[in-house]
């Protein structure tokens, strides 16, 4: 039984291997000269401006996962409408449930003002 995993060992032990080989290789023939210019971060080209590292309020986070809910429920429809005449009535009238739950969600947030960025 266990010789069945025999390929997928071999095929682990040489993955491993060709990354230790990488990083080794890179290590002994890469440059090793550094620079202050290096170190700086990278952005587009241009001069960091300020902190990397500056905290973002509350409200980014919640609007991302706003985002994310409701573009989910947008991919439900893609499944639906796809075999929407084999359902029916039936699954009409699921869909229509779906996106009341949805809109009753939406109605909620924007009542509670989580959607306001200022």
């Amino acid at each position: 039984m266990l010789i069945n995993y025999v390929p997928i060992l071999i095929f682990t032990v040489v993955a491993i291997g060709l990354v230790a080989v990488i990083v080794v290789l890179s290590e002994l023939l890469g440059k090793k000269k550094h620079f202050p210019s290096k170190d700086m971060p990278y952005e587009c080209g241009m001069d960091p401006i300020g902190d990397a590292r500056h905290r973002y309020t509350v409200r980014f986070y919640v609007i991302a996962m706003f985002f994310i809910v409701f573009d989910i429920e947008a991919i439900f429809f893609f499944p639906w409408a796809v075999v929407f005449k084999s359902l029916g009535w039936f699954g009409f009238w699921e869909m229509l449930v779906f996106i009341g739950i949805i809109s009753v969600g939406l109605v909620y947030v924007w009542g509670k003002g989580a959607l306001e960025w200022e």
